[in-house]
């Protein structure tokens, strides 16, 4: 019983292996990656997502709370991780003009340089462990599948 009194939903056998298959394949799959760019180039999975967002923006910066949200982070620990960034001398913190409380992350150009350098080990551990295991087909139905995922969870990108 669930703390309303109602018998919960349990999953069947089919939803059961979708949900195990997600969670197992999705966690050996990070492990993989981040394995890959530590052993190549010395860097997390979790910098490298950081300097890939922050290189995507105009200006190669993001307001420090927006950058926690897009790498699913809370703002403590995004806040100690660009504080190591920053250490390396891979982004810099950048107050905000029109806002005193708040903060930017900015990717440098030797974050830069790290990550044109790392790109090609990460996009070659993508393409071999999921997208070239999948028909073209399938990478429209996952992305569909997790887009929905984000909308329903307030994602604010979706």
């Amino acid at each position: 019983m669930t703390a309303t009194g109602e018998e919960p939903r349990w999953l069947d056998d089919g939803e059961m292996r979708a949900w195990r298959a997600y969670v197992i394949g999705s966690e050996l799959l990070r492990k993989q990656l981040n394995r890959e760019l530590q052993d190549r180039h010395d860097m997390a999975l979790a910098d490298y997502e950081v300097l890939v967002r922050l290189s995507d923006q105009d200006g190669g910066r993001m307001r420090m709370a927006h950058l926690a949200g897009e790498v699913a982070s809370s703002k403590s620990r995004l806040s100690h991780q660009i504080g190591r960034l920053e250490t390396a001398g891979l982004v810099q913190r950048v107050e905000c003009g029109d806002d005193a409380r708040g903060v930017f992350a900015e990717i440098t150009e030797a974050g830069r340089t790290r990550l044109s350098e790392t790109a090609p080990t990460h996009v070659a551990g993508v393409r071999a462990h999921l997208i070239d295991l999948l028909a073209a087909s399938d990478h429209e139905t996952l992305a569909e599948i997790f887009e929905r995922v984000l909308d329903h969870l307030g994602h604010p990108e979706h």
